[in-house]
């Protein structure tokens, strides 16, 4: 199954409060006398191939001939912001997305299919800017600290992407920083093992700055490309964490003066609009560099990530739909759109 179709069907299971709302709100407007035929589109409108046996996240009307329309207007347009900030799109992004969608389109009578042309055009417009994979240098070893709140995905994205360096002939080694939670450790082992990668760790409740220190000498040692520093997620010692981060990153600098070369956030997608927060967190405390979001399986509220695009600009590197290595895929805008949508067909 390709990852786009999994994207497709995994976010539309979980999707059906954001799918009935459009519907709602286009029928609301419904002119039972109005077809199809002669309906037009604005010129530069997007007209997405139907799927009617899975529409996705906005609407079961799609491949409808007779599918009910209704006047693009300022109602509508109100009615059309709650449904996306309900899906976690947040208020500032929602208005700006509407608005796009209201210009050229004012006055006409659209479809659920063409609103959702229209949307996943402005989606991904907005989220084309920042789909970036993680940067490669030639510089060796490549230090990558990865940050983010405990639960979010850190280990498991970790195991994922070491595993999938190794498959494309990348050497690695994993530094379990996160000393105080064995949980943690012991994933980061197992996903080691799968790999052929080896998992350094310290003693429970040691110093991780230690440990990263000693894992950038042996990468050095070895010639290593890539060496992946998990780190503790306790935000509620919030001090605690951020001391904890400036001196893994002191010490690793002692060695090389450019590390870390990118600092990784991992978002758990089911915690909406806590997302953002989390982003402003750890932007204060480490220098994020780009995020990768997990968990877009779980949850209806996908819009979150147009609303991260949106506000901070920051590279998305990989997105995750599920528990397998192939789950986490690179950040593709169109895709990301037509999925959250519902539009388009999936080969």
């Amino acid at each position: 199954m390709s990852f786009l179709k999994k994207l497709k069907e995994r976010m539309f299971r979980s999707s059906s409060k954001l799918d009935e709302g459009l519907d709602a709100l286009v029928s609301a407007g419904d002119d039972p006398g109005e077809t199809a035929e002669g309906a037009t589109l604005a010129p530069d409108a997007p007209e997405p191939a139907a799927d009617p046996a899975r529409p996705g996240l906005l609407g079961r009307l799609v491949g409808r001939s007779d599918a009910p329309r209704r006047v693009l207007d300022d109602a509508m347009l109100e009615e059309l912001e709650e449904v996306l900030i309900q899906a976690d799109m947040g208020v500032e992004t929602a208005l700006k997305v509407t608005a796009n969608i209201a210009e050229g389109n004012l006055g006409r009578k659209l479809s659920s299919n063409e609103i959702k042309g229209l949307l996943a055009a402005e989606i991904a417009r907005i989220m084309a800017p920042v789909a970036r994979p993680m940067p490669l240098y030639a510089k060796r070893p490549q230090v990558v600290l990865v940050v983010g709140v405990n639960g979010a995905g850190k280990t498991t994205t970790i195991g994922k992407l070491a595993s999938q360096f190794r498959a494309a002939g990348k050497s690695v080694i994993i530094a379990a920083g996160d000393t105080f939670r064995a949980a943690a450790v012991e994933q980061l082992q197992i996903w080691g093992e799968r790999a052929g990668v080896p998992v350094m760790t310290a003693p429970e409740g040691s110093d991780p700055a230690s440990l990263a220190h000693d894992a950038l000498t042996r990468a050095q040692a070895e010639g290593i490309d890539l060496l992946m520093i998990d780190t503790a997620g306790r935000l509620q010692n919030r001090a605690d964490l951020m001391e904890e981060l400036a001196k893994i990153v002191r010490v690793i600098r002692k060695k090389d003066p450019e590390a870390p070369h990118n600092t990784l956030l991992v978002l758990d997608a089911t915690t909406g609009q806590n997302a953002l927060r989390q982003v402003e967190t750890f932007r204060a405390m480490a220098d994020v560099t780009g995020l990768v979001m997990t968990k877009l399986d779980g949850t209806a509220r996908g819009g979150v990530l147009v609303a991260l695009a949106d506000r901070f600009g920051l590279p998305i590197h990989a997105i995750g739909v599920g528990e397998q290595i192939d789950d986490l895929q690179p950040f593709e805008p169109d895709e990301f759109a037509a999925a959250l949508v519902g539009a388009g067909d999936v080969a």
